[in-house]
């Protein structure tokens, strides 16, 4: 009787059509995942299949690299804000795969610009609530039939430094108070799947070179992926409910 190879792991990474999504989607790709890549639109998606498909056109022995991610990353449209399609998303996918092994929570928003936490309104404030920590809170609750599927299942929540309680900043409020929120809502979820042996982990990239952290930032998309990366590939159980940067803890 013939030996089977083991079945990929699949990962679903919100937010993935560019910044640090769309590096970690490249990463985990790297780490022979199979890839769903959530954005808002179908067009998003696609745009961003293209390009991981594009990478690296050299030949691996008899494929080239574009060909072997052509059947290992998929395109969802899923808009973490959205009730209805957090849910139409999960249906979608369970019509099309088995389990899920990986969640990351990464799709976000910073609408900080030119507003602090004495002039900032409360439409603002709700705004980024609702997309930075109620939707990666609703994502993982619609996923969650999925996620009860894989035998180590992982959800990563992309939060920030600006999240933790030592560096919540007055200049970046709903930001701030969205990923602090985000990172208590780690804790909880960890000890609620703790059960079902699904790991709960927040991380932060540092100050990435996107459309939020500007050019100036210090750290490439790929060094912002890292550790989300290495907590969907390599870290253990013991880590659910912490909180991470560059692979090490840090504090809430």
């Amino acid at each position: 009787m013939n030996a089977t190879a083991p079945a990929r792991k699949r990962a679903l990474v919100t937010g993935g059509n560019k910044g640090i999504g769309l590096a970690i989607c490249q990463g985990l790709l790297a780490a022979e995942f199979e890839v769903i890549l959530a954005a808002r639109s179908i067009d998003k998606a696609k745009t961003a299949l293209e390009k991981l498909q594009s990478v690296g056109r050299a030949s691996l022995r008899r494929q080239t690299l574009r060909e072997r991610n052509e059947n290992r990353v998929h395109p969802l449209i899923l808009d973490v804000a959205d009730d209805e399609s957090i849910e139409r998303a999960a249906q979608d996918f369970g019509t099309h795969f088995p389990q899920l092994d990986v969640l990351i929570n990464n799709a976000g928003i910073y609408p900080d610009e030119d507003v602090n936490i004495l002039t900032i309104d409360r439409e603002l404030l709700d705004r980024t609530m609702n997309t930075n920590t109620f939707g990666a809170i609703r994502t993982t609750q619609a996923f969650l039939p999925h996620l009860s599927k894989s035998p180590a299942a992982r959800v990563i929540n992309g939060s920030s430094g600006l999240g933790a309680l030592a560096g919540i900043a007055a200049e970046s409020p709903s930001y701030s108070l969205s990923k602090l929120a985000l990172n208590g809502a780690t804790i909880m979820l960890a000890a609620a799947l703790k059960p079902q042996k699904i790991a709960v982990y927040s991380m932060c990239p540092g100050w990435v070179r996107t459309d939020m952290g500007g050019t100036s930032a210090s750290r490439s998309p790929e060094q912002g992926a890292d550790t989300a990366i290495w907590l969907a590939t390599a870290a253990t159980p013991d880590f659910s409910g912490k909180f991470f940067r560059d692979r090490q803890e840090i504090p809430f």
